[in-house]
């Protein structure tokens, strides 16, 4: 059963760093940040129903292809993103000065989004997680998903398709938490029109190959 309606009646819905390579024992340098990149300016203007969208579309240039190495550091860093750059060239068998700049190539290339720590979020505290499903009024998407940004256990987000809109994967301490979460916090958010909650039982982090 649905969490129930906010007041909101539209009837139309549709959506609108921690330690890295370098910071271990072998590892003395730190990687920048890849640099920010400005919206080209000759891109035509953006449809009505795509404006609502536009700081979230993606305006960089496309990404370069990946070769065999670039698929390995990639494969090292997610299971270990602590390696250093000697212990990484040596595993991909190139030089610490190659390892360190296509690590720093696929920074800039937005590929490697950042490093950070891979929680057991149990074990940190927060013992109920749940995905919610929201169905929120038309073109608001850009409000709904700031909003959401400030909720506290918020871990994932996406506007997606279908009989919803938004799918919202969060964390709390207890089922308590959760529950003031959805029906106080995410249900009083005007644009919400309703919301779905689904517990997770457990969970299972998945390593994709590249």
């Amino acid at each position: 059963m649905p969490d129930g309606q906010i007041a909101n009646t539209a009837d139309t819905s549709g959506g609108d760093g921690g330690t890295g390579p370098g910071s271990g024992p072998e590892g003395t340098e730190p990687f920048p940040a890849p640099a920010e990149l400005s919206q080209a300016q000759t891109e035509p203007p953006l449809a009505p129903a795509e404006q609502s969208l536009q700081p979230f579309l993606d305006t960089r240039p496309p990404a370069r292809p990946l070769d065999p190495v670039d698929r390995n550091i990639l494969r090292l860093l997610r299971a270990d993103g602590r390696m250093s750059v000697r212990a990484l060239a040596d595993q991909v068998h190139v030089s610490r000065a190659n390892a360190y700049a296509r690590i720093n190539r696929l920074l800039d290339d937005g590929v490697i989004r950042g490093f950070s720590a891979r929680i057991d979020e149990e074990r940190a505290g927060q013992g109920a997680s749940a995905y919610i499903t929201l169905k929120i009024v038309q073109d608001s998407w850009r409000s709904v998903r700031e909003q959401l940004l400030r909720l506290p256990g918020a871990a994932h987000m996406a506007l997606v398709s279908g009989d919803f809109d938004v799918l919202l994967l969060v964390h709390t301490a207890d089922n308590r938490s959760l529950r003031d979460l959805v029906l106080t916090r995410i249900q009083s958010i005007p644009e919400v029109i309703s919301t779905r909650t689904l517990l997770v039982f457990e969970e299972t982090d998945l390593e994709p190959e590249i």
